[in-house]
C-alpha cells in the first residue's frame, strides 16, 4: 500500500462516483444534484469519492460570507457544497484530509469564481467533522438536529431532498403507501411514526479564497463537547477522549 502522498485525485463520471458512494457512505445514498466528482485512486484502484454541488437552500447559505471590505453577500455562483464525501478503508490514514486538500487546489486553478465551501456534519450517525477541521474547515454552528428524520423501519430521510425534489417524495411516498401531497410539510411522516434523528448537525466553511470573510462567528472546536454533539464513525465519543485514545481520523460525513 501506498503512502497518503501517493493518492491520484482526479475528477470522475457520476456513473463511477454514484454507486461507489452507495457502497461506501454511511447514509447508502447519493445527492441527486452534486455535480463535481473527484476519483481517489491509490494502486491503481478507486478508493475514495468527494462529490460537490449547490446547495438545496442557496438563500440561507449567501450571507454567512462577504467579500472582503464590502457589505455585499457572495454571489449564488460563488460557493459549492461538499455534500458527499466517501472512503473504503484500503486508504491509509490521513488521507481524507490530504485529498481535500488537492481537491480545492484543482478547484481554485480550474473555477476560480468559487470562494468557499460549506459541508454539513452528521453528529446524529456519522461523526462531528474529524476531517473538516483537519481541512482548514471554519466550525460556524452547531445545532441538535431538525434535517432528518428516521422512519419506522429505519430508513433516514433528509427533510430538504424530500421536500425539494419530488422525485424523492414520489419514492417515499410509495414505499410507505402515502398519497404525494404538496409544500413542505412532514408531519404526515410524523403521524405514521418517523421521529426526527437523535443528535446534532454542525456546518463547516472553508474560505478558499483571501478576499472573503465571515459573517458569523467561527465557533471554538472545544464547543462540540461543551454541547454534547461529539461522534466519531457513528458512535457518541467526545473529541477529548478521542484525543485520549489517539484515534485515527475518519469520515465525517
Amino acid at each position: 500500500m501506498g503512502k497518503a502522498k501517493d493518492i491520484v485525485i482526479r475528477v470522475i463520471p457520476e456513473k463511477i462516483a454514484t454507486p461507489f458512494i452507495k457502497a461506501h457512505h454511511y447514509s447508502g445514498k447519493v445527492v441527486q444534484n452534486s455535480q463535481l466528482h473527484f476519483g481517489c485512486f491509490l494502486d491503481g484502484n478507486l478508493h475514495g469519492v468527494m462529490s460537490f454541488g449547490p446547495s438545496m437552500d442557496k438563500r440561507k447559505i449567501l450571507p454567512l460570507v462577504k467579500t472582503e471590505n464590502t457589505t455585499e453577500a457572495t454571489k449564488w455562483n460563488e460557493f459549492v457544497e461538499l455534500n458527499r464525501m466517501a472512503f473504503d478503508d484500503y486508504l491509509p490514514r490521513n488521507s481524507e484530509s490530504r485529498c481535500l486538500a488537492v481537491a480545492f487546489r484543482l478547484i481554485r486553478k480550474n473555477a476560480p469564481h468559487i470562494k468557499y465551501i460549506i459541508s454539513f456534519s452528521d453528529a446524529t450517525a456519522s461523526g462531528d467533522g474529524t476531517i473538516y477541521r483537519a481541512a482548514g474547515f471554519k466550525l460556524t454552528q452547531i445545532k441538535e438536529n431538525k434535517t432528518i428524520l428516521v422512519m419506522p423501519d429505519g430508513e433516514r430521510i433528509t427533510i430538504l431532498n424530500f421536500t425539494n425534489g419530488y422525485h424523492e417524495k414520489e419514492r417515499i411516498c410509495r414505499k410507505y403507501g402515502i398519497p404525494v401531497w404538496g409544500g413542505a410539510s412532514v408531519k404526515p411522516l410524523l403521524d405514521m411514526g418517523a421521529k426526527y434523528a437523535e443528535g446534532f448537525q454542525l456546518r463547516y466553511i472553508k474560505l478558499l479564497t483571501p478576499d472573503c470573510e465571515l459573517q458569523v462567528p467561527e465557533i471554538p472546536f472545544t464547543e462540540i463537547d461543551e454541547a454534547g454533539a461529539g461522534m466519531w464513525r457513528g458512535e457518541k465519543i467526545p473529541r477529548a477522549d478521542r484525543h485520549k485514545q489517539r484515534q485515527p481520523e475518519g469520515c465525517p460525513d
